[in-house]
């Protein structure tokens, strides 16, 4: 059944035209995670691509579409910061400031950035116009479904229609304290027939997968990405003190690809039929296959691809290959007849 209607909802006439998932025109079915690339492109010399110093070694033009961090109507320091660049007298204050967002823990990612983001009026200013070579997918979140009103609002007037794949509207983040199950219906209800592009509802499996899903394809979602993070905290064994400045945060990476696999699986068992963008644990060609199987029709790249350790980060080189790898083969990858 998943491989039938990956067929029906995703055609591949031509891998060189790309794929469409429900009006979402992808150049394959290969993506990046909100967050890991930053806007697609960065102010600083050093990471000319993103906030990934790995970016720098990859193309991102060839990637199905490069998804934002998430932007809201009014800059947000978050728990981080909006700079991207930093003077080398200030490295050692950016790195424990960095260290207070995101940790390191076993077999993934904790991270609580917060949606520390520069507003989507500097964002429409000063970084997408220089990402036009990249097909996008801008990331939104607020607080209310006006705010995701005037979202919407601004990126109608700036892009034109078709000139980016969508926009994902991230009504799941754990990282700004706020219970979205309270705005999500009115979110969808009113944002979502304003934008005049398709737009992505990216789910939490901490919340009701199911039940968001169901209500995105009543309000006319074009498709989903499952999973955002989990729910997560880490204690300081010698304090007791959380290891992150917001206490709580987001786990990614591969301890959360059977959770990822899970709630696509759950998704496509439901009778839930909008193309599904999954993310969870993702490093190799193996894992993307794993998710096709459960029912997605593409992958997203996120922390298990684009995050090191500081000393890692001397290796992106060779973390590079690896993610080279796996687009070239997700570029001529076509599913089942």
């Amino acid at each position: 059944m998943a491989q039938e209607r990956n067929l029906r909802l995703v055609p591949d006439p031509d891998p060189g035209q790309g794929v469409d998932l429900g009006g979402i025109r992808l150049r394959n079915r290969l993506v990046t995670s909100s967050s890991l690339l930053g806007y697609g492109v960065a102010n600083s010399g050093v990471v000319p691509y993103g906030m990934s110093p790995i970016s720098k070694f990859v193309p991102l033009s060839r990637f199905g579409a490069i998804t934002t961090r998430t932007v809201t109507v009014e800059p947000r320091e978050g728990h981080f910061t909006t700079r991207d660049v930093w003077p080398l007298r200030e490295l050692p204050g950016l790195l424990k400031r960095y260290g207070q967002a995101l940790r390191q823990v076993d077999g993934g990612w904790l991270n609580a950035f917060g949606w520390c983001n520069v507003g989507i009026d500097a964002y429409l200013r000063d970084y997408y116009p220089r990402t036009r070579e990249q097909n996008t997918i801008i990331s939104v979140g607020g607080f209310s479904a006006e705010e995701f009103v005037t979202l919407v609002d601004k990126i109608n007037a700036a892009v034109p229609a078709g000139e980016i794949a969508a926009v994902e509207f991230n009504v799941s983040c754990h990282n700004v304290n706020f219970d979205f199950n309270a705005i999500i219906e009115s979110v969808l209800a009113e944002a979502v027939p304003r934008s005049r592009h398709p737009v992505i509802l990216k789910l939490s499996p901490d919340y009701d997968y199911l039940g968001h899903a169901r209500l995105a394809a009543r309000h006319g979602v074009s498709a989903l990405t499952a999973i955002n993070t989990l729910k997560g905290l880490r204690l300081d064994p010698n304090t007791g003190e959380p290891l992150l400045r917001n206490g709580f945060g987001g786990l990614s990476g591969r301890a959360i690809k059977p959770v990822g696999l899970r709630v696509v699986k759950e998704l496509r068992d439901a009778g839930v039929t909008l193309p599904v963008i999954a993310t969870g644990g993702i490093r190799s060609f193996d894992d993307c296959r794993e998710y096709f199987w459960a029912g997605a029709d593409a992958v997203s790249l996120g922390s298990a691809s684009w995050f090191a350790s500081y000393p890692g980060y001397a290796l992106s080189p060779v973390h590079a290959i690896r993610i080279r790898n796996v687009l070239r083969r997700i570029e001529n990858y076509q599913p089942p007849r």
